[in-house]
């Protein structure tokens, strides 16, 4: 398993303790490349894809670590075609 699998098997199981800079590491990792919408926000893109995640400290909220796996789990589908 890397450690690629176990951060995501990490944000499926307690989404409440990531943090953004792990976010931000999987993401660029994975293709995507990042810009800054305002102070508090990221944009990260790849192709038509796009998720926003608020830059927090010390945790991202739940919800927005819910909304980055879904948006893997679009692309994996993806991907399996």
């Amino acid at each position: 398993m890397t450690k690629r699998e176990k951060l995501i098997d990490r944000m499926r199981g307690n989404p409440q303790g990531i943090r953004f800079e792990e976010i931000e590491t999987l993401l660029l990792g994975l293709g995507f490349v990042k810009r800054r919408r305002a102070s508090s926000h990221v944009v990260f893109t790849r192709g038509h894809y796009q998720v926003i995640v608020p830059f927090r400290r010390p945790t991202v909220k739940p919800v927005y670590v819910k909304l980055v796996l879904a948006l893997l789990d679009e692309i994996e589908d993806l991907d399996e075609d």
